[in-house]
């Protein structure tokens, strides 16, 4: 399955492009700048999608298939609500700049906006 090494080689890209500004916390560094480069350029919240690619995988490869539905649609509504404060927070820093970015790359799902 090509989903899994896909998912691997996007946050790899995302936690370099990311440098130090990769955080755990949904916050901004003092000096935090807009990273739409490498994964970035796909998708605003790459490790996010390669978590969900992440989970697709495995879930497709060892889960009982009735639960794996369950455990997309927990981690999606997990993710709609970090990606949607990580957005607030940087369209606040970034005003003009993150609304052009917002509307041109998806958030987390390639090619759905």
């Amino acid at each position: 399955m090509f989903v899994g090494p896909v998912s691997v080689a996007l946050v790899w890209s995302a936690v370099k492009h990311l440098g130090k500004q990769w955080r755990v916390d949904a916050a901004l560094n003092q000096d935090h700048d807009l990273v739409r480069t490498g994964a970035y350029s796909l998708v605003r919240h790459p490790i996010y999608a390669s978590m969900l690619g992440m989970l697709l995988s495995s879930g497709l490869m060892w889960t009982w298939w009735p639960l794996l539905p369950v455990a997309i649609v927990v981690f999606l509504a997990g993710t709609e609500i970090r990606v949607r404060a990580e957005d607030r927070l940087l369209a606040g820093r970034f005003p003009e700049p993150f609304a052009a970015y917002k509307a041109r790359v998806p958030a987390y799902i390639p090619f759905l906006r």
